[in-house]
């Protein structure tokens, strides 16, 4: 007999399935394989910017370009963002919604203008003709620094679907699970940014 033929009629999910762990933590360790598999995928965008960083073709390099004020900014802006992501997801876990809406939209504010001041640098350098096409450094860079944009976009997307559904559902367990899902991938994107910061700004600036 399977763990699904043995369950029993009428039980919550996370009791519907035998085995030694609960649905919230196998669903938890399989986010985590997906967020293992995007780490690769950025250490491979780090790789290429190690090689090709000093690239410039007769270009700007980083430090007549980068803006360190701006970047610390938006670099506490985004760490700011996870402390509060953390605070709504344990507020959503001890079943208080308006926290969990307090929270999700300072999250949403700080990561949102994390994004505005990103795109504003790429603007301001594309303006001074240090796009992406400039040079293999300046590609590298803007590929880096951009994927990881890019997935913050798709976080803020996201966090707006979860408080949709929290409205809409409630804090249930699936939509907890769903929430859990969301929290590692916000503080992942955390983690990698440390890394752009330090490689990319810091030491770009020297």
């Amino acid at each position: 007999m399977t763990a699904i033929d043995a369950a029993q009629p009428g039980l919550a999910p996370e009791q519907e399935y035998a085995g030694p762990s609960s649905t919230r933590t196998v669903v938890g360790y399989g986010f985590w394989i997906f967020l293992l598999s995007d780490i690769i995928m950025f250490s491979g965008l780090f790789a290429a910017y190690a090689v090709l960083w000093a690239n410039t073709a007769g270009g700007p390099t980083g430090g007549e370009l980068f803006d360190l004020r701006s970047v610390f900014i938006e670099t506490a802006c985004l760490l700011v963002s996870s402390y509060t992501c953390g605070l709504g997801a344990l507020f959503a876990e001890r079943q208080h919604r308006e926290r969990f809406y307090i929270f999700s939209v300072l999250t949403f504010i700080l990561g949102g203008a994390f994004l505005f001041i990103e795109i504003t640098e790429f603007a301001n350098m594309i303006g001074k003709g240090a796009g992406p096409s400039r040079s293999a450094f300046l590609s590298a860079f803007f590929t880096l620094v951009g994927m990881h944009g890019a997935h913050v976009t798709s976080g803020l997307l996201w966090q707006v679907y979860m408080v949709a559904q929290v409205a809409a559902k409630g804090l249930r367990p699936h939509v907890l699970r769903r929430l859990l899902c969301f929290s590692l991938f916000w503080h992942a994107l955390d983690i990698i940014w440390v890394g752009v910061f330090t490689m990319v700004y810091l030491m770009g600036a020297r």
